[in-house]
């Protein structure tokens, strides 16, 4: 049997930007798409702490030690700069291998979302 857990989480990252004419995604600093083992066009599901809004979406690189997390094209509308997300990512695993996983879990600067 295959459950789904928590693979990541990148949690407490202000928004950066919100550019409703770009295709779709949110961009993600590298640097922390890296800490978190989030890959280029993986699934990521937002959570707006400041509005309780939820969404999903895949994953961008955006430029290393920038901070940048920038919602693009509809799920723009669902924050605003400056909101505070929590970013998961999930997998499947077989039911022993999830009893025992670890997620990567990564808590960034809340001033500038960078690693330091």
């Amino acid at each position: 049997m295959l459950v789904q857990v928590v693979k990541s989480k990148i949690h407490r990252v202000k928004v950066t930007g919100a550019d409703l004419n770009y295709i779709g995604s949110i961009t993600i600093d590298e640097d922390l798409m890296d800490a978190a083992g989030i890959i280029e066009g993986e699934r990521v599901q937002i959570v707006n702490n400041n509005n309780g809004n939820r969404l999903e979406t895949y994953a961008i690189p955006g430029p290393r030690k920038s901070g940048e997390i920038t919602l693009n094209g509809a799920a723009s509308r669902l924050v605003a700069v400056g909101d505070v997300l929590i970013l998961i990512v999930y997998a499947f695993m077989e039911l022993e291998q999830a009893k025992t996983f670890k997620p990567q879990l990564v808590f960034p600067n809340e001033k500038d979302n960078t690693l330091t």
